[in-house]
């Protein structure tokens, strides 16, 4: 008996100094995080962004490899981030309340207890662009238009289910319009085709049409108050329309990493909003941050699926 004792004491000692080893040389291959979306699009660039100030942070040589899974709104991309080891080489970006309104909408093999929690990084808000030369150059012509004809205007954007549906069906419910959906597979084919004239409309982000306000009519931003990064925008409150929403875009890995490694990688995302380096690749890109870590991260998702569960309650997805 004892002899069995001294086993299972020795073998549990070598299997602590292995997990501490572990977390002592994670990183020692490329950490790949999966986006669920097209390249371009405001998500790849949070993660393509925010991806060589995470190597900085863990450091020792670490490499991250962007991957983007598009497909299902999202779902197959952080499908795979759900299922995959945790063993803290495969992490992926996580969109509010889209993720969350993936559950609820459709089948998911996911569930909130699905992931581990590191660190919301952007909340981006909500903006309404039309065409250039389609007449519709005003938030109160196009209410009037999706009125007077239900269903004509045409409205793109990145998925259904996620924070561009959600603000459309606020629209809705607001005004008493009527649009059509045709979703993309992420918010950069959404805008190509808006800017080629294949959709009258559409519901992107601040970040996404930043560097096209140009070739687009942008009406209006979704905010309480006017956008830093678009001060001379409107927002729709101040249009009469009292629309406010956005998409919040961090990162998770999958359930049950190792404590030492979630230690680890929260710390590094802990460091960005102090990072002005950081900060300003972000105002570059028209990504505006709010860093949310751990514990906090994981109740603001119980949070936004409480609002995703409400809206599904009062309006159906199809």
């Amino acid at each position: 008996m004892l002899h069995f004792i001294r086993t299972i004491t020795i073998a549990g000692s070598v299997a602590l100094a292995a997990g501490a080893a572990f977390a002592q040389d994670y990183p020692d291959k490329p950490i790949e995080v999966i986006v669920g979306y097209s390249a371009g699009g405001g998500t790849d660039v949070m993660a393509r962004t925010t991806a060589p100030f995470i190597e900085k942070y863990l450091g020792d040589g670490a490499s991250i490899v962007v991957k983007n899974m598009p497909g299902a709104s999202g779902q197959i991309g952080v499908t795979e981030v759900a299922t995959a080891d945790p063993d803290g080489y495969t992490l992926g970006t996580f969109n509010l309340p889209g993720m969350m309104a993936r559950t609820i909408d459709r089948e998911a093999d996911y569930d909130q207890d699905s992931f581990t929690y590191l660190a919301n990084v952007v909340n981006d808000p909500n903006v309404i662009v039309t065409t250039k030369g389609g007449g519709l150059d005003s938030i109160d012509k196009l209410i009037e238009e999706a009125k007077a004809n239900p269903g004509a205007v045409t409205v793109g954007m990145s998925s259904l289910g996620g924070d561009d549906h959600f603000m459309l069906i606020k629209l809705q419910q607001l005004t008493g319009a009527e649009f059509t959906i045709v979703p993309f597979k992420g918010s950069a084919p959404a805008r190509t085709a808006l800017m080629g004239g294949h959709v009258a409309m559409g519901i992107l982000n601040i970040s996404e049409v930043a560097e096209f306000q140009e070739e687009l009519n942008v009406l209006g931003v979704a905010t309480e108050e006017r956008s830093d990064f678009a001060p001379d925008l409107p927002t729709f409150k101040e249009q009469g329309v009292d629309l406010i929403n956005g998409s919040m875009r961090g990162f998770v890995a999958p359930a049950g990493l190792p404590e030492d490694v979630r230690a680890k990688l929260l710390d590094a995302f802990e460091q960005l909003e102090g990072d002005a380096e950081f900060q300003e690749a972000m105002k570059a890109t028209a990504n505006p941050v709010e860093v949310v870590t751990g514990d906090a991260f994981k109740a603001l998702t119980g949070d936004l699926y409480d609002l995703a569960r409400g809206v599904w309650e009062e309006t159906p997805w199809n």
